[in-house]
């Protein structure tokens, strides 16, 4: 039997009436499925040519969405991009271009004025304290249990990578919060990654350092961008700098010659490594057509730690970082100005006209929002605290992003509504009017009390949002009470610890002019030179003299005319770049005999590297010392007190 059809009709040959009819109906059968087969070809092709030409526009609209990359500097002072116009020795003229090329926003704020919550708020897109973490050493539980906006960018189709600092647990735990690829340096030491320098997969696991920090991560995400360039990208890229140990290396040192404090030298040159790691991503970009693609955001995550007197103090360790805060008031550790009011960059060529300056505020909670309206993200009202900053920065909204910023830090709370904020310190209470005071010298409270009424209230209803609830959570430290004493309340600063106090011989000015730092020991001066005598009769620890901020080509001769009170030995050690303690393989000792004439003994420190940090140990006792000279190879030798 054979069937055949034409739209709903169809014929039926049985064996029957086959043999009567069969060379006809074969005919028709044939011409009717010859027709159909050409038919459907036809059509079939038809079809391939329309997805042809029209999957350039499903590819583009599907490719519509933006590239982000956040640049998040560490304890970067606002004073110190070039483009803040606040002082000429800093240098960052790739950081600059993406001001040019976008935005300045004047008024830019991170969450906290310290690096754990600050951090977090950023990547969840909520303040803090909302999930319980609110201070360094907080719990992290609440922040592990909130989804990160690169969780979001994740599973809508981009791929994430992290880069540099963390500071939220574990390195190897970081693919848990959204990030596809880690590259967790931040020193000199092995770090937790899953791509190599080159972008390449490898297994989680220490990786170690082939790179001056900086240098690495920047590196890293270049080639993140050349492995994802037809892919809708996240990049983390979170420096450690200028955040001590202050450790740039000669490279970057070199470009800031001249006098001024070394603490000082060492952020610049910190903060040209960052340029230039923002400057080789820009380029790589460049280079793959996707500049107009990327939205840059480049932010600090909170102020400059001063230590109020900004203590040039020898080695990369705890204290000033040597970032400025210039103008603001205050410091890192508070919701002053200097505390949390940030470098803040936005950057999106052919999205976000060029060269504009931003003066509404605008939060690092922004970013979070930003992403996830250019990602089509769904998000539910209460998932994120920020705006998306484009339609204000494009000039289709004019007004303020927000209606009022307001932050908690232990002890302190502040709110900023337009031009006003009110600042509160345990029991103080501060109100400013930034448009002309954004130095924070005159508190208006008494004269206005009607606006410190209003804002306090929205700032206690705010925060009774948080968790714990409150304007408070917990008292003012020490720290912050001194703090709020200098910068706010206009008392002396409380004096340095007697460690820190420079003691040295002055010269016909009246100046100082001992360039040389004693530990475990005091110092007094001789008419031959000084002498180094220990804090106790039975002292354990021998004293020493360092040098730190050096740039000597080794090796280094050393030669020195000493005597000492007792027999022993004298140790020099010395430190080279990306050297965090003095290691053991670079300390040598020279045998001294008691004497009551003067001694010299010479030695040679065998670097072939650049010596920035000399250590000299004497025996137990005192010790009187005429001369030291360290002569590199070439340049400037230097000497007891050059």
């Amino acid at each position: 039997m054979f069937r055949f059809s034409a739209g709903r009709r169809s014929t039926r040959f049985t064996s029957r009436g086959a043999s009567r009819f069969f060379p006809a109906a074969i005919v028709i059968y044939n011409s009717v499925r010859w027709i159909k087969q050409k038919q459907m070809k036809r059509l079939s092709q038809l079809f391939i040519v329309s997805l042809i030409w029209l999957s350039p526009a499903f590819a583009n609209a599907a490719d519509s969405r933006p590239n982000i990359i956040v640049f998040y500097t560490d304890d970067h002072g606002h004073a110190d991009l070039s483009c803040q116009g606040v002082f000429d020795d800093i240098k960052t003229p790739n950081v600059d271009a993406l001001a040019q090329k976008g935005v300045l926003a004047r008024h830019g704020y991170s969450t906290a004025p310290q690096c754990v919550p600050s951090r977090a708020g950023l990547l969840i897109g909520k303040f803090q304290s909302r999930f319980g973490l609110e201070a360094n050493g907080d719990s992290l539980a609440g922040f592990d249990r909130e989804q990160t906006f690169p969780q979001r960018l994740q599973n809508a189709g981009y791929k994430t990578a992290q880069f540099g600092k963390w500071h939220l647990g574990p390195g190897p735990k970081i693919t848990t919060h959204g990030f596809d690829h880690v590259f967790n340096q931040n020193s000199g030491r092995p770090f937790a990654a899953n791509i190599d320098l080159n972008g390449r997969d490898r297994e989680m696991s220490p990786l170690p350092p082939q790179m001056y920090h900086i240098d690495a991560c920047s590196k890293a995400a270049a080639s993140l961008i050349e492995r994802y360039k037809d892919d809708p990208f996240f990049l983390y890229v979170a420096y450690r700098a200028p955040h001590v140990p202050l450790d740039a290396p000669p490279k970057y040192l070199n470009r800031f010659p001249g006098k001024m404090p070394q603490r000082r030298r060492q952020a610049l040159a910190m903060l040209s490594a960052v340029d230039d790691g923002v400057g080789l991503i820009t380029e790589t970009l460049a280079k793959y057509q996707l500049t107009e693609k990327t939205l840059i955001f480049y932010i600090g995550d909170n102020g400059a730690p001063l230590k109020i007197h900004k203590l040039d103090a020898p080695g990369g360790g705890p204290g000033w970082d040597g970032s400025l805060n210039n103008p603001l008031n205050g410091e890192k550790g508070m919701l002053s100005e200097g505390g949390m009011h940030v470098p803040f960059v936005i950057s999106w060529p052919g999205t976000i006209p060029a060269g504009q300056v931003f003066d509404h505020p605008v939060s690092a909670l922004d970013v979070a929002a930003t992403a996830a309206a250019l990602a089509n993200v769904d998000t539910q009202p209460n998932d994120l605290d920020g705006v998306n900053l484009i339609p204000y920065l494009t000039g289709k909204k004019t007004d303020p992003p927000h209606d009022f910023l307001a932050w908690r830090w232990v002890a302190q709370a502040a709110i900023r509504e337009g031009d006003w904020k009110l600042l509160r310190g345990g029991d103080r209470e501060y109100l400013y009017n930034l448009k002309v005071d954004i130095e924070e010298k005159q508190n208006l409270a008494n004269e206005h009390p009607e606006i410190a009424e209003r804002l306090r209230f929205k700032l206690t209803r705010w925060a009774n949002q948080l968790d714990p609830p409150g304007l408070t959570n917990g008292g003012m430290s020490q720290a912050a009470s001194d703090y709020f004493d200098f910068y706010l309340d206009g008392k002396p600063a409380t004096p340095l610890p007697a460690k820190f106090r420079p003691k040295a011989k002055p010269n016909a000015s009246g100046e100082s002019e001992f360039p040389w730092t004693v530990r475990n020991g005091k110092i007094q001066q001789t008419e031959e030179g000084i002498q180094i005598l220990p804090l106790a009769s039975d002292q354990k620890q021998p004293s020493f003299i360092t040098r730190n901020g050096l740039l000597l080509a080794g090796p280094v001769s050393v030669r020195v005319t000493a005597k000492t009170s007792v027999s022993g030995a004298v140790d020099f050690s010395w430190r080279e770049p990306g050297d965090k303690e003095f290691p053991a393989l670079k300390r040598m000792s020279i045998a001294v005999q008691k004497t009551n004439d003067w001694q010299t003994f010479e030695t040679t420190l065998p670097s072939t590297a650049k010596i920035i940090h000399v250590r000299i140990r004497f025996p137990k006792g005192i010790t009187s010392i005429k001369n030291i000279e360290l002569k590199p190879v070439r340049g400037k030798a230097i000497t007891l007190t050059d």
